[in-house]
């Protein structure tokens, strides 16, 4: 009898790329040529950043150029989680004080109608369907945590959270052994590449040049370099993400942290009254090593967390091709948390890459004496995230060209902006640290599931400072 995990599609990019199609690929640079604002990166930065800058100033003439195609990134092929978290949130607020954390916060939770908004104008059938978030503890140690996140969530404005205990948790969702939860109304489920795909269209609509199967070798003031040719412009957008470490110059900027994701078989109705899950909502836990999972609008469940999650110096992968060791991981996640679940086939297997600063903090910068600029280092919540920084970014750049009046925004006061942080470590040392770092969080999870302990792992705390997250 073959194992559930026997005959999965690995990579190929993506299970959302199986199932809504490869694009056709538009045309690359066809020479040098030049634009009032070039954007590198056909992701959602980029291309969100490209149309709120050309809704807002419609004479602009702006450029993506796009390595592969719209969405070949993390854009198509994370989870599907349009929420309300950001990375960095603690530190801005030591940085900048407590209010302004909080304004930085609610500009996140509004950016999620946002895209809901913005996808409905444009006619764009991304399968959103808005939930919320639940994110669930299964020890003491994470119903702890769960606790004190809660109480954080609180403490920054986000009033309408609630928190569960064990039943009122598998009423939602019955995931086995699950002793609490924390629920936000601040999120939605969303399949990716219909996002992606959809915005790529509406920018060419609006009258921006998308170039792909062009990569950007190096960017300088007023300048994108390309094997096709140079696009110069006053402003050079930097979109990049996890792919950052391509260019020149930027190895060790934010590191490419490898995340990897399975979807399984449809489920027939007894396996989802089985699971729960009636309202949709994403799904995650308290662990170090942390899971994300969806419902997905064909029945399935869509299921990610670290697999390898780091490649020897800042590489990334090509069409996400997954080992099988880290299928089994993810696997044995979902039987953890759906026992009846276990004889259910995998069926697709993929990895992507996300942008990780050394501080751990997102991050939008415009340099107005060489006008580049550039959003990013996610951490893993960028689809939401990317919408905020977009928007953020286009102010700068319309604030500092004088299109938008020369004044500030609400937006370019965030706390977030202009923020800057010392680069990785060379290697050696950043792939044992990387490596190291999360093989601790696993053995902390380990002990935190077999231990019973009330107190998070001791080893978990050492780990979060070797990696600079508090």
């Amino acid at each position: 009898m073959s194992s559930p995990s026997s005959g999965v599609v690995n990579g190929g990019i993506s299970y959302w790329y199986a199932d809504d199609g490869l694009p056709a690929v538009r045309e690359p640079l066809a020479g040098d040529a030049s634009a009032d604002v070039v954007v590198v990166g056909g992701g959602y930065t980029g291309l969100w950043t490209a149309y709120y800058l050309k809704k807002a100033v419609p004479s602009l003439r702006i450029t993506v150029l796009e390595q592969r195609f719209c969405g070949y990134g993390a854009s198509g092929r994370n989870g599907g989680w349009l929420y309300n978290g950001i990375a960095g949130r603690d530190r801005y607020a030591r940085l900048h004080g407590h209010e302004a954390a909080v304004r930085l916060q609610r500009a996140m939770n509004d950016t999620v109608d946002e895209v809901i908004r913005v996808a409905a104008e444009e006619g764009i059938d991304a399968d959103v369907h808005k939930g919320g978030v639940l994110e669930v503890a299964c020890t003491p140690a994470q119903a702890a945590r769960l606790r004190a996140f809660h109480e954080a969530e609180l403490a920054f404005g986000e009033k309408d959270r609630e928190l569960y205990g064990a039943r009122e948790t598998a009423e939602r969702i019955r995931v086995a052994g699950a002793v609490g939860s924390t629920w936000t109304p601040h999120g939605a489920r969303l399949h990716p590449v219909k996002l992606v795909k959809g915005l790529a269209a509406a920018v060419e609509r609006l009258g921006v040049t998308v170039h792909e199967s062009t990569p950007v070798t190096e960017i300088g003031p007023r300048r994108a370099v390309t094997p096709y040719g140079t696009v110069r412009a006053p402003y050079v957008l930097r979109c990049t993400e996890g792919f950052t470490a391509s260019l020149k110059g930027q190895r060790r900027t934010w590191l490419p942290m490898n995340s990897s994701m399975i979807t399984t078989a449809p489920l027939s109705e007894e396996q989802w009254e089985s699971v729960g899950w009636a309202g949709r909502q994403t799904l995650g836990d308290m662990a170090h090593a942390y899971m994300y999972a969806q419902r997905t609008a064909d029945g399935r469940i869509a299921l990610g967390g670290r697999g390898v999650p780091y490649r020897y110096g800042s590489r990334t992968d090509n069409d996400g091709t997954t080992q099988a060791a880290t299928v089994e991981a993810l696997r044995e996640i979902l039987v953890r948390f759906f026992p009846s679940l276990a004889g259910l086939r995998i069926e697709h297997a993929w990895s992507g890459v996300l942008g990780v600063p050394r501080d751990w903090c997102a991050s939008v910068t415009l340099d107005r004496s060489t006008g580049l600029g550039w959003a990013g280092g996610y951490v893993g919540s960028g689809v939401a995230t990317a919408n905020l920084a977009a928007r953020t970014l286009g102010d700068l750049v319309r604030r500092d060209s004088g299109e938008g009046g020369g004044g500030g925004t609400e937006l370019t006061g965030l706390p977030w902006v202009g923020h800057r942080v010392r680069r990785w470590e060379p290697e050696p040392l950043r792939w044992l640290g990387v490596q190291g770092m999360y093989a601790v969080y696993r053995e902390a999870d380990r002990r935190e599931r077999t231990r019973h302990s009330a107190s998070s792992s001791r080893l978990a705390r050492v780990a979060d400072r070797v990696a600079g997250r508090h």
